[in-house]
C-alpha cells in the first residue's frame, strides 16, 4: 500500500504527547473502533520493543490478526512501529507518529502507514477499498487521540497482558 499520512493539532505540549504515544497500551483507546481484541506482548509496554496484537475489523477480512512492536523512539519528535497482519502475517506494515511542535503548546501529530505486500490477493485487497478505509480509520483514530488529550473523552478500554 502506497504511504498515506493523517494530522491533528493537539493542544498540548510535544512531550506530553509523545509520552502517551509511546505507551502502546494506550493505542488500543484511540483505536478501538476499528482494532479490537488487544493482547500485550509484553508486561512493560512503554517503549522500544513494547507491542501488541489486535484484530482489524476491516470489511470482508479472512485474516484480521495483525501485531506492531514500537521499532524506534526519537524523543519527543517520533515514534516508529513495525508490524505483520493478513494471511499468515505475510504482509509488513510500518506506523509512524511525528510530533512537530508549530506553536509552543500546540503539537502536530501526522501518521503515516504503509504496508509492504507481495502476493497479488493482498494487493488486490488493498486496491479494492483497504487503503482508503484505513486511512479513514487512521483520521478518526487521531480525532479521538484529541479528544483523549486535550478533553478526557471517548476512552475505550486499555489492554492488559491477559486482557480479554
Amino acid at each position: 500500500m502506497e504511504p498515506f499520512t493523517v494530522s491533528v493539532n493537539i493542544s498540548m505540549p510535544r512531550e506530553q504527547v509523545f509520552e502517551y504515544l509511546a505507551d502502546i497500551a494506550n493505542h488500543a483507546e484511540f483505536t478501538d473502533h476499528y482494532l479490537v481484541d488487544w493482547r500485550l506482548t509484553r508486561v512493560e509496554t512503554y517503549g522500544e520493543g513494547a507491542g501488541a496484537r489486535f484484530r482489524m475489523k476491516a470489511p470482508l477480512n479472512r485474516f484480521a490478526w495483525a501485531d506492531m512492536t514500537i521499532a524506534e523512539l526519537q524523543p519527543p519528535f517520533k515514534i516508529v512501529e513495525r508490524g505483520r497482519g493478513g494471511k499468515f502475517n505475510r504482509v509488513k506494515m510500518m506506523g509512524t507518529y511525528e510530533i512537530l511542535e508549530p506553536h509552543p503548546g500546540i503539537s502536530r501529530v501526522q501518521y503515516t502507514y504503509e504496508t509492504d505486500a507481495h502476493v497479488l490477493s493482498d494487493l488486490i485487497a488493498e486496491n479494492l477499498g483497504g487503503r482508503a478505509w484505513t486511512k479513514g480509520k487512521a483520521r478518526k483514530a487521531l480525532k479521538r487521540l484529541r479528544a483523549i488529550l486535550e478533553e478526557d473523552r471517548m476512552r475505550g478500554r486499555r489492554p492488559s497482558v491477559a486482557a480479554r
